[in-house]
């Protein structure tokens, strides 16, 4: 009797979550699914795709070309141990007179770490929007985390700018950010 009651209120639990669930018209998914596209260009683009790598080895450049002088990931994504990434890459970008060429940088220069290395080069558009949204492979984020994250994170904005002859993501940051927006909002619902 006691299981019975217990699998009732599970049940009228899980009804009165549907119910306050907000409903998502086709339209609404429809521009999601659009405005996700977005959100894969510029996860695919080489700014970001360059760090998130299946491997250990980050890329580099638009040609994605394995980084020089074996550098790899490391038990943190900080590099390895005696080479971090810190050891080439500041806090900032150098200045405009410095080499085309010379170590660009950002707060917490990193890769994801070897847990969790959130890899999405070449991955169709329905499996990355599910990486976006697994905790388990996306550092614990929920969906306000992974927004945060994406619209406030200085490594991120980075790919903004790059500094030296490096290409900036072409999707206009705010332009980025709305469509993350939307797509969240939506409920982040996955392409077919």
């Amino acid at each position: 009797m006691r299981s019975f009651r217990m699998l009732l209120l599970l049940s009228l639990a899980a009804l009165l979550l549907a119910a306050c669930k907000p409903r998502v018209s086709e339209e609404q998914k429809a521009q999601a699914l659009k405005a996700f596209a977005t959100v894969e260009q510029v996860f695919q683009h080489p700014r970001c795709s360059n760090c998130h790598i299946p491997g250990d080895q980050p890329l580099q450049f638009d040609s994605q070309t394995p980084h020089m002088m074996n550098v790899v990931r490391g038990p943190e994504g900080k590099g390895a141990v005696g080479l971090p990434c810190a050891s080439c890459h500041g806090e900032a970008n150098p200045p405009a007179g410095y080499s085309a060429h010379a170590p660009p940088g950002a707060p917490h220069w990193a890769l994801p770490p070897p847990d969790q290395k959130m890899a999405w080069i070449g991955v169709p558009a329905a499996e990355l929007c599910s990486m976006i949204q697994d905790r388990k492979r996306n550092g614990d984020r929920d969906m306000a985390a992974m927004f945060k994250h994406v619209s406030e994170d200085k490594l991120v904005l980075w790919g903004w700018d790059p500094g030296g002859n490096r290409v900036p993501v072409p999707v206009p940051h705010a332009q980025f950010v709305a469509a993350f927006k939307t797509w969240m909002d939506a409920g982040a619902p996955c392409p077919g």
